[in-house]
């Protein structure tokens, strides 16, 4: 359902009484959206997040029948962490996304062994140049202090994580709160996303998107809905 906006931001609300729903309809639009981009040019590029909220819509999206085979997956962001780690967000994908029909697809990982999360970055900033962008797909998560992807508030150098122009893919992120040092797509490849939808559930949630888009500091996930070239579509739970 679509909710009255009183402030600048772009987005368009969509609410559902339950999760599984949401889960559902989310993952309708996105195997649509992919659908879409593989008539139109041959292959479709689907970012994702981590963490415990996206389970249940991988799970739906992953029994979805499209040409899986034609999909390239990465991640939004990752922490420096191997795939065999309980908190690696590739690990998390490859349990819930990449299986049932979506096995098919190619997924292209952002961690890699290397001797810092600078040295990452930088090889994840040559081995990304060669996907097919822009990102078709992007689906953000948001935590309660308003980050998303891993522009936490508190991270070093905020503003250049958050700066639209950059010609960078992937960036290193320290910030005390992240806990491991992280490693996220730029704001420049998020926002020229043909689909941006955020993914948030549980009334915190909503309360600290509320916050976000009303006027008073601005917070990460207000960067992304001013800067998007196409309103962001939020999918909400309780």
């Amino acid at each position: 359902m679509a909710r009255e906006q009183l402030n600048s931001a772009a987005y368009s609300w969509n609410g559902f009484a339950k999760r599984q729903e949401l889960a559902a309809a989310l993952a309708d639009h996105v195997a649509g959206r992919l659908t879409k981009a593989i008539a139109e040019r041959g292959t479709g590029l689907l970012a994702v997040s981590g963490g415990t909220t996206p389970a249940k819509f991988f799970a739906a999206l992953s029994a979805i029948p499209i040409a899986w085979e034609k999909v390239i997956v990465t991640l939004v962001d990752e922490r420096f962490v191997p795939a065999s780690s309980p908190r690696s967000n590739a690990g998390l994908v490859a349990a819930n996304l990449l299986q049932n029909a979506a096995k098919a697809a190619r997924f292209v990982p952002l961690y890699h062994e290397a001797a810092s999360i600078e040295d990452a970055a930088s090889s994840d900033n040559a081995a990304l140049q060669s996907l097919p962008w822009p990102l078709d797909v992007v689906v953000l998560g948001m935590g309660p202090d308003g980050h998303t992807a891993s522009f936490f508030p508190d991270a070093d150098d905020l503003a250049r994580l958050l700066d639209p122009s950059s010609n960078r893919i992937v960036l290193p992120v320290h910030a005390a709160s992240a806990g491991e040092p992280r490693l996220t797509l730029s704001l420049a490849r998020i926002v020229d996303a043909g689909f941006t939808a955020l993914h948030i559930e549980g009334e915190d949630k909503r309360t600290a998107f509320d916050s976000a888009v009303a006027p008073g500091p601005r917070k990460p996930i207000r960067a992304v809905l001013d800067a998007a070239r196409k309103p962001v579509e939020v999918f909400w739970a309780p």
